[in-house]
């Protein structure tokens, strides 16, 4: 399948800086909608050159709207800062950042594909892209390595519970959705004491912040 050759040879950084919501998608708008192949700043120039001769395609520039190509960096957390909020463990893709609610995360950079999707939603700004010490380039085992690890992310997200469902024959919650809704109700609370919590570790934060001497 042509869309699947195609996902091979991305890079499986899964940046979504394609516009795309993943490798897998921008493959199949690739090759079932003529998408651009220059829209992968990870692939850089050489992801280019490779789509360009599977495809029978001119070879082109990199769009730079969607970014430039950068050597390979990894997430790094300062963890002094860190409030546990758990906002970076759910945008990474890959299930490379360990840590759970109101305690320390950390990076595992063998595991990180340097897609920066952590950083923004952290809201106390300890996150930064670091350059790979020693350096080096992004290879087909990464690859490989990293679209395992986004399968294995999607798998168990999937295995969570489905949304609310409708009894068939009167349009009421039926016993399971009477269940459903009073866990939802617990998921909505324990929501409210998280924003809370995250307020009060933010506040923290800054007066950390604050209090830290000049260099």
């Amino acid at each position: 399948m042509l869309s699947q050759r195609i996902n091979a040879l991305l890079p499986q950084t899964q940046c979504t800086k394609c516009g795309y919501q993943g490798c897998e998608p921008y493959a199949q708008a690739i090759a079932s909608e003529g998408a651009a192949i220059n829209r992968c700043p990870p692939g850089g120039h050489e992801g280019i050159v490779a789509l360009a001769n599977l495809l029978k395609r001119p070879v082109v520039a990199l769009d730079t709207d969607c970014g430039t190509h950068q050597p390979l960096q990894v997430a790094v957390i300062d963890e002094q800062f860190c409030i546990g909020c758990t906002l970076c463990i759910q945008a990474c893709p890959v299930d490379a950042i360990i840590g759970a609610s109101k305690l320390m995360h950390t990076v595992l950079p063998e595991q990180c594909t340097g897609c920066d999707l952590c950083v923004a939603p952290c809201p106390v700004d300890c996150i930064a892209m670091v350059p790979v010490k020693p350096a080096r380039t992004w290879t087909p085992q990464d690859a490989t390595r990293a679209r395992a690890h986004f399968e294995a992310r999607a798998r168990r997200l999937a295995q969570r519970p489905e949304s609310l469902r409708q009894s068939p024959d009167n349009g009421t919650p039926n016993a399971s959705a009477s269940s459903a809704i009073a866990t939802q109700d617990l998921i909505a609370a324990d929501h409210t004491e998280k924003q809370a919590a995250i307020a009060q570790a933010l506040a923290r934060a800054r007066a950390r912040r604050a209090a830290r001497p000049a260099l």
